[in-house]
């Protein structure tokens, strides 16, 4: 009898272990199941729950992403052959995760994570970043914002000439189609939806403006009316649903450290040039100041300049561009084809002050980007008084004492972070770049009510 309980007692401990260890997997199981877990997919994870006792650090932040049939996107990428008539090398610049073609040597030399990045590739890039993003879900009803991958800017350069306004529509109102008969969808009425498209928000209100063959109608189709929509330049001035993003630029880092050594080689710069103009005059538009600022830099000893003249190609070289901005003091923005400029941001991230004439090229808009002061890293000069003729744009800016001066560029090459996008194959660790601070204010604006979404953007 000694001997044979001597035997049970062991196996009794070891069944019992056995069964508190598996109703352990089980709790733990059931646990997991009502967390929202990973995008299926995509190379980012669920941020696990922070231990501490400080509650999940996802909170409030989880993304769902629509999985788009490929028409809207992938499919769009893969024609991109059949729109170099209206794109030129359209294949070559949605290349490397919408980065476009390396650059190397000249000025970018011993630097990394430069490419010549067109102005318009935005949608790419952006979508390449949300696949990175920490905070993503596949469990929709826990996530506070609900990200569409659609290439509207793609999509318009594929149909802006040479077709009819249904053929330029068709895209926008398939996918109005699509969204409205999705579950996420109905849960918030769309208000929760964001997409980016990366041109400006005129290009997607064709019936707003009396040129009604231009662009598409995306943003006024009443099913998407209560959508969120990234753009580069706003046509709403945040009052919409349309609000402005930076343009993406030549400069794309891959580490913190490639945001800190360019932040260093630009504060040491030599500024040669007190002031610069990138561009090309505008003699077909009478509200333009391009050629009367383009006249006065030509004056000036001072002043250097690049022409983007049809027959000339200076501008078109990144690394020419970058050496002007880098070795300029000012840089002169007046508005082109519309009132801000994919120059604007290309120059700040050279540690040059931009010089505006109209507030709409940045005060009204990028709001989540730059400084509500806009004082302390930019000058302003009315383009009235320089179509007039009565002010010296060089006189104007002499004024400016050099202490000042330091103290703007200063702010410049701290605010480089929030302009550039940084390499969607790779991964910052503490630098915010543009589409983190572009997230914040996506998440910000969601979570407000419908009827303080309106001029939320202001707030």
């Amino acid at each position: 009898m000694s001997k044979s309980g001597a035997v049970s007692r062991p196996c009794f401990f070891l069944v019992a272990a056995a069964a508190l260890w598996v109703l352990t997997l089980y709790l733990r199981l059931l646990a997991m199941m009502n967390v929202p877990g990973a995008f299926t997919g995509r190379a980012a994870s669920l941020v696990p729950a922070d231990r501490n006792g400080s509650g999940d650090p996802c909170r409030g932040r989880y993304v769902y992403v629509h999985d788009l049939p490929p028409r809207f996107n992938a499919d769009i990428l893969r024609g991109c052959a059949a729109a170099s008539d209206r794109w030129a090398d359209m294949c070559e610049d949605v290349g490397n995760a919408g980065l476009g073609r390396p650059l190397s040597g000249g000025a970018l030399t011993g630097e990394t994570g430069w490419y010549a990045t067109h102005q318009f590739a935005l949608d790419a890039i952006f979508h390449a970043r949300v696949r990175q993003y920490g905070c993503l879900t596949n469990d929709s009803s826990a996530a506070a914002a609900v990200f569409v991958p659609f290439y509207a800017g793609f999509e318009f350069a594929r149909h802006v000439w040479g077709y009819d306004n249904a053929a330029r529509d068709a895209a926008a109102r398939d996918l109005a189609r699509w969204l409205v008969r999705r579950p996420e969808w109905r849960r918030a009425g769309g208000r929760d939806h964001f997409l980016v498209a990366g041109r400006t928000g005129w290009d997607f209100r064709r019936d707003a403006y009396p040129n009604a063959t231009w662009g598409t109608n995306l943003f006024l189709l009443p099913a998407v009316k209560n959508m969120t929509f990234l753009v580069i330049e706003t046509a709403t001035m945040g009052w919409g649903n349309d609000l402005a993003v930076p343009y993406p630029t030549y400069f794309h880092p891959r580490t913190d450290s490639d945001v800190l050594n360019w932040q260093h080689r630009i504060r040491n710069a030599d500024r040669w040039w007190f002031m610069s103009f990138v561009g090309a005059a505008r003699p077909g538009d009478p509200r333009s100041i391009r050629s009367q600022v383009m006249d006065q830099c030509r004056a000036s000893p001072a002043c250097r300049q690049l022409g983007c003249d049809s027959g000339t190609a200076q501008c078109h070289y990144p690394g020419d561009i970058m050496v002007l901005f880098q070795s300029s003091t000012f840089c002169l923005q007046p508005p082109g084809d519309s009132a801000s400029r994919r120059s604007t941001f290309d120059a700040m991230v050279a540690g040059c002050i931009p010089v505006f004439f109209q507030p709409r090229s940045a005060y009204l808009q990028y709001r989540w980007h730059l400084p509500k002061d806009h004082a302390t890293y930019s000058v302003f000069i009315p383009a009235e008084s320089v179509r007039t003729g009565n002010v010296s744009v060089e006189a104007e800016l002499r004024k400016i004492p050099a202490a000042a001066i330091e103290k703007m560029r200063e702010e410049v090459i701290k605010l480089v972070p929030r302009l550039v996008y940084a390499d969607p194959r790779y991964k910052l660790e503490t630098v915010k770049d543009a589409f983190d601070v572009a997230m914040d204010g996506v998440l910000e604006r969601v979570a407000e009510p419908a009827e303080r979404q309106i001029g939320s953007y202001w707030r």
